[in-house]
């Protein structure tokens, strides 16, 4: 296990710990902003797997065989997923496992939303699901999420242990280490069980439902209820090329500046995540603000 200055530092010594320059990296789209240029920064060359809402943004084994190459040295794997809220089942997890190990892939999982699935879902770790496949696994968490600890910036990677030598050996040369402070205060946090977390994601599932039912009420979005983590990434198709406003918006990145501006409510567009025609919302926020954001888009568009 190392330590690292928040999760973001451990998915970048992560990738250059991990790739030579050319080695391609499978992700799924939509997928969180930094894992792209997390690789190409460390040399390596994104393959983007499409995933669209009518499949629950997950992909299948045959979705990833598609994009195989000789190339091909990783698959990132994320569930629950940020922007989508996706969380993989157990049986498509043990597929795409056991698919990673036969093809030698590295597999690079992301699991910082552990703790936030909703309803019956339930979050399962890869290595967990397919044990063959933990020597070949690099896992992400951190506090930021479960622990709402984003600014003491604690964030750690699990992998076999000559990998996390050599990605030591990295940030010994980059930052030497994490804050003892922020370190002992994630210790804390750890150590204090997960009655915390649970109350914070019983606040989520009541804010998920809030917002899901603010967003039918919007002509023109629909969103499909996420599994997980504290987002949604409604379909704006219905919005685009027309005139709202004043304003004619042909893309979701056009919705989301007349949002900001008119509006004064921030979200992202789905360009950032690449999926185009979305927005992401995030109901991590106070139940108040929640209702008056929806109650401005509502104002604006009805």
């Amino acid at each position: 296990m190392l330590v690292t200055s928040g999760t973001k530092q451990a998915v970048a010594h992560a990738f250059t710990t991990l790739l030579d320059p050319g080695d391609e990296v499978l992700i799924t789209s939509p997928y969180w902003v930094t894992f792209p240029e997390a690789i190409l920064l460390a040399g390596g060359v994104p393959v983007v797997v499409p995933a669209d809402e009518a499949r629950g943004f997950r992909v299948s084994v045959d979705d990833l065989e598609r994009h195989l190459t000789p190339r091909t040295k990783a698959l990132l794997f994320v569930s629950p997923s940020n922007p989508t809220g996706a969380v993989y089942p157990e049986a498509r997890m043990e597929e795409i496992g056991k698919w990673a190990e036969e093809r030698g892939l590295w597999v690079v999982s992301d699991e910082i939303y552990q703790h936030f699935t909703y309803g019956d879902v339930r979050f399962h770790s890869l290595p967990e699901v397919v044990p063959a496949i933990a020597d070949q696994t690099i896992r992400f968490n951190g506090t930021s999420k479960s622990y709402a600890m984003t600014g003491w910036r604690v964030g750690w990677l699990i992998a076999p242990k000559p990998f996390v030598a050599a990605a030591g050996n990295l940030q010994s040369h980059v930052c030497g280490n994490i804050s003892n402070v922020s370190q002992w205060a994630a210790l804390a946090a750890l150590r204090s069980g997960t009655a915390s977390v649970e109350r914070m994601r019983e606040a989520f599932a009541k804010r998920r439902g809030a917002i899901l039912a603010g967003l039918e009420r919007l002509p023109g979005f629909e969103c499909p209820p996420p599994d997980g983590a504290f987002y949604v990434f409604p379909s704006v198709a219905g919005l685009l090329g027309r005139n709202i406003a004043g304003r004619r918006v042909d893309t979701s990145e056009q919705l989301a500046g007349l949002l900001l501006d008119e509006a004064k409510v921030a979200v992202v567009p789905g360009e950032a995540f690449g999926a185009p025609g979305h927005l992401r919302f995030s109901y991590a926020l106070a139940d108040d603000q929640l209702e008056e954001g929806m109650a401005r888009i509502h104002r604006l568009l009805a």
